[in-house]
């Protein structure tokens, strides 16, 4: 009974603890998380949606490719702009920003269904995703101290994932009620558009917690538009290492991630409510990964994390791509989901924290464009490859490429760069 009670009481100092270090919450981290739940129930429902909307408007994979190319795309080129808009009109009015572009997007997707709208659609979602990720990791260091910000940045993304869970649940049956109250096909442009149209509308309610948020603007001095750049001439050896394994990354993504929904109808002949369920979980099993991965990183290390869990996804990306059986597909897509992105918030923390106020805009904004980088080309090119060959060599990329950028972050950082020393926060 001895080695039960201890771990009973182990248990229970570790809950204790976990959430000592939630309660630390700023009143503007807390607004924040809010806006959060909201975006993600949306972008939940979107993200499951979007292409099959496109699907029933007589769009094959190549065209979805070209859409998910153009929307990154334009990402990347505002990226350093963004950061820098950022840093002059403060946090608050990005973040408003951010979600009033990304719900006008939406909007025009459903209002005005035609080629060029739908691009032109992409490109303002784009633009509106960039801003918010972009400000996003400066906001979280500006409003919170050191004992809590691995988990405000893990909470937040958790968060973000939980309510994805309850968008992609809600996402594969929204086609069916809309298509009842519209008395139209299920599966059909009508009933996928009414979606979209209340996606749009939940999108635009995440403004109201983000208005009450409470900033205080940045100094003269470290709003200057040389301050990144002396950052980036001082230190470049390091800026290329924190860059670089982001960048191969996001191209393996961008090969798989954008049609994994096509994936599974396609492959595995699964409806649109089993997939809905199948992503909601999938959120879930994130959600649980990012919440866990704080007092693990506080124990092993930051980069350590990101390695390992890294690492330990590859086994379960094969069994997703090559298993015959949807059971094991499932399974491995679960668990992939959980281990690959349980680091990102921890990997965020890491690049941050060795990075002087005046530059964090802008260093996000060049983190952001590594990663839009690789979604420019490579859902392009998965979209060709998929319609010429299949799934299979596609996977076959992302599982190389994925190893690659593992390999990097190992090479760079592991044993050789000890978790920075945190650098000042205005309130730390």
């Amino acid at each position: 009974m001895k080695p039960a009670a201890n771990f009973l009481s182990r248990s229970k100092n570790s809950i204790e603890d976990y959430f000592f270090h939630l309660r630390a919450f700023r009143p503007n981290a807390r607004l924040y998380l809010i806006s959060v739940i909201v975006m993600g129930v949306a972008l939940g429902i979107f993200r499951l949606l979007f292409n099959f909307y496109a699907l029933s408007l007589g769009y094959d994979e190549a065209v979805l490719g070209r859409f998910v190319t153009v929307n990154n795309l334009t990402a990347l080129l505002v990226a350093l702009p963004i950061g820098y808009f950022a840093d002059q009109f403060g946090r608050k009015k990005a973040l408003i920003s951010a979600s009033l572009l990304t719900s006008l997007s939406i909007l025009s997707m459903v209002l005005v269904p035609v080629t060029g709208i739908l691009y032109g659609a992409n490109m303002l979602f784009g633009i509106g995703q960039s801003l918010a990720a972009i400000t996003m990791a400066p906001f979280l260091m500006e409003n919170s101290g050191e004992k809590e910000r691995t988990y405000l940045f893990s909470f937040s993304m958790g968060l973000q994932m939980a309510a994805g869970f309850v968008g992609s649940w809600v996402g594969g049956y929204l086609p069916a009620w809309v298509s009842n109250i519209r008395n139209v096909g299920v599966t059909s442009s009508e009933a996928y558009a009414g979606s979209l149209l209340v996606v749009g509308l939940i999108m635009a309610s995440g403004v109201i917690p983000l208005s009450l948020l409470k900033t205080h603007p940045l100094l003269r001095s470290e709003r200057s538009i040389f301050a990144p750049l002396d950052y980036a001439r001082r230190k470049p050896a390091l800026l290329g290492k924190l860059i670089f394994p982001m960048l191969v990354t996001s191209i393996g993504a961008g090969l798989i991630m954008p049609f994994m929904n096509v994936y599974f109808r396609e492959v595995h002949l699964r409806p649109d409510h089993v997939i809905g369920t199948l992503f909601a979980w999938g959120s879930l099993a994130m959600a649980v990964g990012l919440m866990i991965a704080p007092p693990i990183a506080e124990r092993m290390g930051k980069i350590q994390l990101v390695v390992v869990t890294q690492a330990l996804s590859i086994p379960f990306l094969i069994i997703l791509g090559f298993s015959p059986w949807f059971w094991m597909a499932a399974a491995a897509y679960f668990v992939r989901l959980s281990l690959m992105n349980m680091s990102g918030p921890v990997y965020q923390t890491f690049v941050m924290e060795q990075v002087d106020a005046s530059a964090r805009a802008t260093v996000a904004s060049l983190v952001s464009m590594s990663w839009n980088f690789g979604w420019v080309f490579s859902p392009m090119i998965s979209g060709w490859v998929q319609v010429k060959f299949g799934f299979g060599p596609v996977f076959l990329g992302t599982i190389s490429l994925y190893s690659l950028a593992i390999l990097m972050t190992w090479a760079f950082f592991w044993r050789k760069t000890p978790d920075p020393k945190p650098a000042p926060v205005p309130g730390d």
